[in-house]
């Protein structure tokens, strides 16, 4: 069966400061996507770093750097982070890339030819943390209600784009693509900021010069509508490119729900003006959150994605960030929360199952898979667990992806509980004993393959020790058919999975 092209971006990260495990968050989630499109077919992942703005230009001078010094310092600890937490991206993209610029002008000027930007003078308030422009209206206690920091007020001639001509197709598109943006929440917030009005959007600056020229001169290319194109960039748009050609337009973008008005509102509209189609989904995640609060190098309460993947795995990490909580939610994070699920879930239920299996099968029959039984009851119940965990995983529904998974974990579990294999041995029952060690092994070996999205490393140690030759099959719909392991096959027992690990006392 053939598929279309799967394209998923996550935001480009703002480059003042180190990553957190919000970053990781996001990022994790498009690799699974990714890495699951790449069983049925052709995938491009992309990531990368927003290099320009205010923010960025302050940072740097108070660090003693040029802005371009600054980012070239940090975009290899955002490069390591990825690494570190089994990222598989296809494409990493910097602003400040001449890839990037080339095509922003570009934009830009055809935006100005067709009559889309036109010249103005912005007066209001600005967030220079959170660069981002806020009605008086919209502000708490004065101050911004995105971060809590002060405002100032800007008062400059700037360009604007007529993001008020689109609010009617804005509207009717939304109606008429309900799934556009989700959750239902991010819906229902965008459609009533549309509901009340747009007002045109300024898209330059003239108080600084950390930024891509504006074509002609007169500043700067404001940060956020630099950074909207990086997805279009990114693919050689305007160019006889086939990437983009090829992948445009996007499956999903993913994005923190605090950003979802440029990337929902904005962002499409920009794209039909220079005549190409909205992205297929925008998917606006929730936050992680310490303490009831928004975890944010902002706020100053970011948690080392590094240090937490040194104490628990990287993929100890994943699994967590995908099994806690409902894609689209907030949800709360502990270490002690993170432990439980790699002690229970990953130690105990997975881990277990193997280190027994493969502990059977190499005293009961020298390691080597026997012949399958004539009985085929898990092939039977379980035919249709790859199509689910695949279109769960699509609907961004990763919490019952994996809770699908482990109904097969925990069937093969119960299967040696009650199959008993150490009193089929002592009874002599070897065609039953060997029906049970071979459906064990399969079992591990469909697990391999349906947890290898989510759990690179530890799903190529599974196979490893299952004997399996060649890497882990990307075809799901071919490979993953009971009964596909070959009787034979030495296995190689080797360390735990999921070793323990018990935290300090607090």
């Amino acid at each position: 069966m053939t598929h279309r092209p799967f394209y998923v971006t996550t935001p480009i990260y703002y480059i003042s400061g180190n990553p957190h495990i919000g970053h990781a968050y996001t990022t994790v989630v498009a690799d699974v996507l990714a890495r699951t499109a790449r069983t049925r077919g052709d995938a491009h992942f992309l990531t990368g770093t927003d290099e320009h703005g205010q923010k960025v230009a302050d940072a740097a001078r108070a660090a003693g750097k040029t802005p371009q010094e600054w980012c070239d310092e940090l975009v290899p600890r955002w490069k390591a982070l990825f690494a570190l937490y089994n990222v598989a991206y296809d494409d990493f993209i910097r602003t400040t890339e001449p890839r990037h610029e080339r095509v922003v002008q570009k934009i830009f000027d055809r935006l100005r030819e067709n009559g889309d930007v036109y010249l103005g003078k912005y007066e209001g308030w600005y967030c220079v943390q959170d660069e981002t422009f806020w009605l008086e209206s919209k502000l708490v206690d004065g101050k911004c209600p995105t971060c809590g920091r002060t405002v100032e007020w800007l008062s400059e001639d700037d360009w604007f784009f007529r993001l008020s001509k689109y609010r009617d197709r804005l509207i009717a598109y939304f109606r008429e693509n309900p799934e556009f943006v989700r959750p239902r929440p991010v819906y229902n917030e965008m459609m009533a900021l549309l509901e009340e009005g747009l007002d045109d959007f300024s898209i330059s600056r003239t108080k600084f010069d950390w930024g891509i020229p504006i074509p002609g001169g007169g500043g700067v290319i404001y940060v956020w509508f630099d950074a909207l194109l990086n997805y279009i960039t990114a693919l050689g748009w305007s160019d006889e490119d086939a990437l983009f050609k090829k992948f445009w337009p996007a499956t999903v973008q993913l994005v923190g729900k605090e950003i979802a008005r440029f990337h929902t509102i904005i962002w499409p509209a920009v794209l039909w003006a220079i005549g190409e189609e909205a992205p297929q989904q925008v998917f606006a995640h929730g936050w992680i959150t310490l303490d009831g609060q928004k975890i944010g190098k902002s706020l100053g309460n970011a948690v080392d994605p590094v240090a937490l993947a040194e104490k628990f795995g990287a993929d100890s990490l994943r699994y967590f960030l995908l099994r806690e909580a409902p894609f689209g939610s907030d949800f709360s994070y502990s270490e002690e929360k993170i432990a439980q699920r790699h002690n229970h879930d990953l130690g105990n239920d997975l881990g277990n199952l193997m280190r027994r299996s493969l502990a059977m099968l190499q005293k009961y029959r020298g390691g080597v898979v026997p012949e399958r039984g004539r009985d085929d009851a898990f092939g039977a119940r379980f035919a249709a667990l790859p199509a689910t965990v695949a279109e769960k995983t699509f609907a961004l529904d990763f919490r019952g992806a994996l809770e699908s998974v482990w109904e097969l974990v925990n069937a093969l579990n119960r299967a040696i509980d009650d199959r008993k294999p150490w009193a089929l041995y002592k009874e002599e029952r070897h065609e039953e004993l060997d029906a049970l060690l071979y459906d064990l092994c399969e079992g591990l070996r469909w697990l391999a393959m349906l947890l290898a999205p989510v759990m690179p490393e530890r799903a190529r140690e599974i196979w490893r020790q299952l004997g399996v030759e060649g890497a882990i099959g990307a075809d799901w719909e071919a490979a993953l058919v009971w009964g596909g392991l070959a009787p034979g096959t030495r296995t190689q027992p080797g360390e735990a999975l999921f070793p323990r690990i018990e935290l300090a006392p607090t």
